[in-house]
């Protein structure tokens, strides 16, 4: 089953969106063309000149109306995503509450992120630097959180005075007009926000333009790495968030039936199709046939179905060809020596050839397994036992990845202590698959580089501009401009 199709018409191509439900056509959209490209890149150049020229306080303004008006739509939205990419429909709304928490976090703390930064007085001179806009900011966004992904950047890259153009993933291709609905609904300056429907290479020719000053893309590793070629030699800055095999430790000391909840929620959440999933567990020795019983227990409990049935709990991935990277997968650890302990008998809506796939829980696993050092992104829990916490420690950093972690402790001195080791962009205890945007959001390896969210993801989307007065006689310094 195909996520999409191209096909000719007289206004140029037009590409299909194939929903993973039931293989209906949910969205039909026009790519863009190179002269496309051109005009936006024109009226995107032009507009910034202006806008980031209005004062702050109007920037926040229209973003405020902007969010207001996307949540507005709340329910349309949930629909589409379920349709779009097989979300549960009683989990769809809730990307529009972490949208809402991020957007709203960065309009209340852009003033203090983006002020002035004043120098120590120094006789004769006056020295301060300010926070200039980059220009336009290309956002191109993944089709597993259209709405989470594309807010970390389109929200602070406006406010600090950047023109946004969003590329959505060809599955997901209604999230960027819902985007462009609710901007032109706060009645944002024609120009400042626009989004474009991009093939692979089309995207590659936008990238690699001198008129986009900055670059974000959350996807794979092999798409980062077609970013940077693009980009190479034309001094973009880049914001790539790549792959995840995020790991979680549950210590001797641990809380189970909430290491178990949180973990589990943690990777089948979204049919285990996130960036920050738990997709390995290391459980110490005492606790590991404890924790693997409740486990079992509470996958069971899911229900695969189809994503606009309010019963379902766990829904297709999003795509037949994503569900046979991850059977393919299974069955190497199985190979391997892996012990399978979900019967996909109890899930009669997993079928082979389809995007619907059981969810599996693998025990006796090791890193000699695909399942354990490669991403899955698929509903597959492996959990190995250790002995230790330096076992446990030398074995999450035993990944190409850097993400995200989890420990499961109460002991916060030995949460810390562990954490300093681990070589993660995130490091949570007794939680895990979450973004605070008071915190930077990063990754290290091959998870990518740059950081959004909290008062830093300003930094990226900005550029110092310094300036360094010497005082002569019967010369005055006038004020500063305000923001």
């Amino acid at each position: 089953m195909k996520h999409s199709a191209q096909t000719d018409n007289r206004q140029g191509v037009t590409q299909d969106t194939i929903s993973p439900a039931d293989g209906s056509v949910v969205a039909t959209v026009v790519m863009a063309t190179h002269e496309d490209i051109q005009h936006s890149l024109d009226k995107s150049n032009n507009a910034q000149k202006s806008w980031k020229q209005t004062p702050l306080a109007q920037r926040q303004e229209y973003c405020r109306r902007a969010i207001d008006a996307l949540l507005s739509h709340r329910d349309m939205i949930a629909s589409e995503l379920s349709w779009m990419m097989g979300r549960p429909i009683r989990h769809s709304s809730s990307e529009l509450k972490g949208v809402e928490e991020r957007a709203r976090y960065m309009i209340k703390h852009c003033e203090q992120a983006l002020a002035t930064i004043e120098l120590p007085e120094k006789t004769g001179f006056t020295r301060y630097m300010v926070r200039e806009p980059l220009g336009t900011v290309l956002v191109i966004s993944p089709w597993n959180y259209p709405y989470l992904t594309a807010v970390n950047a389109i929200i602070p890259a406006l406010l600090a005075g950047n023109s946004v153009i969003l590329k959505p993933s060809s599955h997901t291709p209604l999230s960027a007009q819902r985007f462009q609905q609710a901007f032109d609904e706060a009645q944002l300056p024609a120009g400042v926000f626009q989004h474009l429907f991009l093939s692979h290479e089309a995207t590659e020719f936008i990238v690699s333009s001198d008129q986009v000053q900055h670059v974000v893309f959350t996807g794979s590793v092999a798409g980062g790495a077609s970013i940077e070629m693009a980009a190479a030699g034309h001094f973009h800055g880049l914001g790539l968030e790549l792959g995840g095999n995020d790991p979680a430790y549950v210590c001797n000391d641990a809380d189970i039936n909430q290491a178990v909840e949180t973990i589990v929620d943690g990777a089948l959440y979204n049919a285990g199709q996130s960036c920050c999933a738990i997709e390995r567990v290391y459980v110490d020795h005492r606790i590991h046939d404890e924790f693997v019983e409740k486990v079992v227990q509470l996958v069971n409990q899911y229900q695969l179905g189809f994503p606009l049935d309010k019963n379902t709990t766990l829904g297709p991935l999003i795509s037949t060809s994503a569900a046979d990277h991850v059977r393919k997968q299974i069955v190497e650890a199985k190979q391997k020596g892996a012990q399978a302990h979900i019967s996909e008998a109890c899930f009669p809506n997993s079928k082979p050839g389809s995007p619907y796939l059981a969810p599996q829980v693998l025990t006796d696993v090791n890193h000699q397994m695909q399942v354990m050092t490669e991403e899955t992104f698929g509903p597959v829990l492996p959990i190995q036992k250790v002995f230790s916490d330096q076992e446990a420690i030398d074995l999450m950093n035993d990944s190409e990845y850097g993400l995200t972690a989890s420990i499961f402790t109460p002991d916060m001195t030995r949460a810390i202590k562990i954490g300093e080791q681990v070589e993660t962009g995130t490091f949570f205890a007794n939680r895990c698959d979450y973004l605070d945007p008071a915190l930077a959001w990063t990754g290290i390896k091959q998870s990518g580089k740059g950081y959004a969210l909290s008062s830093l993801g300003f930094e990226t989307l900005t550029r110092p501009k310094s300036f360094h007065l010497k005082h002569i006689s019967n010369t005055t310094i006038p004020p500063k401009a305000a923001d």
